[in-house]
């Protein structure tokens, strides 16, 4: 898979990111694209193959491999890489709109076409929503499917065709499991910065709204139905001269 493609787009979509959905981009970059194709896909190569069952029965061992991995753990790695950087898509989609209706009304209507506020924080909010239920999603898949995120050394096996109970060997378990754990570790973090970036999008959105609701009490205008205390304090003197 040719992972530069989707690197370059989020990069694209950077500069309409907050601060925290930078750090987000560099976890998803470093610590998971990078692991992905650099240590991951070398561990899971011909897993089919490296799957050994104590038996010469026919059709045994890809009954229990298939049984044990009903999806191959590196793809549905891959597939879950892809689900949570698509969303991020969607605000980048949202800012060449902006600027295509510039371009057709001939003149600048948004002070700042990558500023997230409008139509712009909907969809950006949106796009949080969606990776964060992606990486929800994938966690409870890998879950499900493999009981947990343990990857033994030695399963037991009684499937058809297989003529009784036999013993099947993954190769490099340990290795796998320590991946799968970075997996899983990154993917909460990046679950917690989800959840993270959407309270201080918030935030800043009521901060905003009080910012301008808010007058200081030394701006405000002196009320009409009291005059100023040097207005009194020179009709009391005229009185005097009277």
């Amino acid at each position: 898979m040719n992972w530069g493609f989707l690197e370059s787009v989020l990069s694209g979509v950077n500069k309409y990111s907050t601060v925290i959905g930078r750090v987000w981009l560099s976890i998803l970059f470093i610590f998971r694209i990078l692991v992905y194709v650099a240590a991951a896909e070398q561990v899971w190569k011909d897993e089919e193959k490296e799957f050994v069952c104590n038996t010469k029965q026919p059709g045994c061992e890809n009954a229990c491999f298939n049984h044990f991995f009903p999806i191959s753990q590196v793809r549905l790695w891959a597939l879950q890489l892809i689900m949570v950087s698509t969303p991020s898509l969607l605000v980048a989609l949202h800012v060449a709109y902006r600027e295509y209706r510039e371009a057709k009304h001939g003149r600048k209507l948004y002070e700042d076409r990558g500023r997230i506020d409008g139509g712009l924080l909907c969809t950006y909010i949106v796009s949080l929503l969606f990776k964060t239920t992606f990486e929800v999603g994938s966690l409870l898949a890998f879950y499900f499917l493999y009981s947990g995120f343990d990857v033994p050394i030695l399963l037991q096996c009684s499937l058809e065709p297989c003529p009784n109970t036999v013993d099947c060997y993954i190769a490099k378990a340990t290795e796998k499991k320590v991946f799968l754990y970075i997996m899983g570790c990154t993917s909460i973090l990046c679950i917690a910065l989800n959840f993270a970036e959407m309270l201080y999008i918030v935030w800043k959105q009521c901060w905003k709204c009080f910012s301008k609701r808010y007058v200081p009490v030394e701006g405000r205008a002196y009320c009409h139905c009291h005059p100023p205390v040097s207005t009194v304090n020179k009709n009391i003197s005229d009185l005097k001269t009277l």
